[in-house]
């Protein structure tokens, strides 16, 4: 199973998120801060438009372990945050659990905080750590990718 997480985050640094998506197990259920919680093709469709709207996305992995039930790995991505336009280095643990042979359950950790900070300056300083910032990204982002998914 390490290799097939080498092979997500490789198609990911690649932005081809068909290959990711083919790593993934239909019932996937992927879980950040960013994000929240998104089950099947939600999960799936995120890859899609980060993999499409992330023109600048440089991803490097390491630290992956994994034997048939899960997997783990760590993760750096460089990009520029398209609502912002400032630069991005987030840092990230993830979680793996396996099943026939896929990626059934992710789930990547980082600190929303020093992202918010990147990612959005001052305000995300002062408000970055905050469970109403953290609702109120996990909005915005999940409609974002409704509007992606239905166009």
């Amino acid at each position: 199973m390490k290799h097939l997480i080498e092979t997500f985050y490789t198609a990911l640094n690649n932005r081809d998120a068909d290959t990711m998506i083919s790593c993934y197990h239909d019932d996937v259920e992927f879980e950040d801060p960013g994000f929240g919680k998104l089950y099947g093709d939600r999960a799936k469709g995120m890859w899609q438009m980060l993999c499409k709207n992330g023109t600048d996305l440089k991803v490097e992995f390491s630290k992956v372990e994994a034997d048939e039930e899960k997997g783990s790995a760590h993760w750096e991505a460089w990009y520029t945050f398209s609502k912002t336009g400032r630069s991005v280095h987030n840092s990230i643990d993830a979680q793996f659990e396996f099943k026939d042979g896929k990626i059934i359950k992710h789930t990547d950790h980082f600190n929303l905080h020093r992202w918010a900070s990147q990612a959005i300056g001052w305000k995300g300083k002062l408000l970055g750590g905050t469970g109403f910032f953290q609702k109120k990204l996990i909005h915005q982002t999940n409609r974002l990718l409704d509007k992606f998914m239905t166009s």
